[in-house]
């Protein structure tokens, strides 16, 4: 969470696991969509705190033709419709369309998707959080410079003491979390100490 000299305060969030609810069988329509409990109001704090929100996904139900574009726009439609009464929004998304044997560069763990965020935001990448439940969302971010943060929701909730430590050992300056609010209330009080030690400067 250090000090950066982005134009914009950028966060990154996995959607699967870190936003709503995770399956085995994947997320297949606006149906299926369900978000995690506190997670869209924890969006919405950061937007209403000046911070812009992007989510990166891995969307390989569309390439394996579960799904459609269209579907998936309606997934995303029905979490920003459920984020506006609560005072929030995602930006943008991000995603990869690809199944894994299409050996993409945007499908996490590579970083395209956040080397495609950062162009499009203008943004260096260095120090802005990334948040997610898996392994391969942490690598992806890291390899750009995001700080990364888990959450212990979606695939990280089953997680042991064991488990966590071999994750902080593959991802470097890891810092984890209960979930998206939990991490939401660190970022926001981290923000709270840098501004008043640059008042008290």
């Amino acid at each position: 969470m250090g000090e950066r000299s982005n134009p914009i305060k950028l966060v990154v969030l996995d959607r699967d696991g870190t936003i709503n609810e995770d399956r085995d069988d994947f997320v297949k329509s606006a149906d299926e969509w369900v978000p995690l409990p506190g997670a869209l109001a924890a969006i919405a704090r950061l937007y209403q705190a000046g911070w812009h929100v992007v989510v990166a996904t891995n969307q390989s139900g569309l390439g394996r033709g579960l799904f459609d574009a269209y579907t998936l726009n309606e997934m995303h439609a029905k979490m920003n419709a459920l984020l506006m009464p609560l005072g929030g929004r995602v930006d943008a998304v991000f995603f990869c369309p690809h199944a894994p044997e299409d050996d993409c560069r945007c499908r996490k763990p590579r970083p395209g998707l956040f080397e495609d965020i950062g162009l499009r935001f203008g943004v260096d990448m260095a120090g802005v959080p990334a948040v997610g439940d898996t392994l391969r969302d942490l690598q992806a971010a890291s390899a750009v410079g995001c700080a990364p943060h888990l959450v212990r929701t979606g695939k990280a909730a089953s997680l042991d003491e064991a488990g966590l430590q071999a994750m902080r050992e593959k991802v470097p300056g890891l810092t984890v979390h209960a979930d998206l609010a939990a991490f939401v209330d660190a970022l926001l009080a981290a923000e709270g100490r840098r501004v008043a030690d640059g008042r008290r400067a």
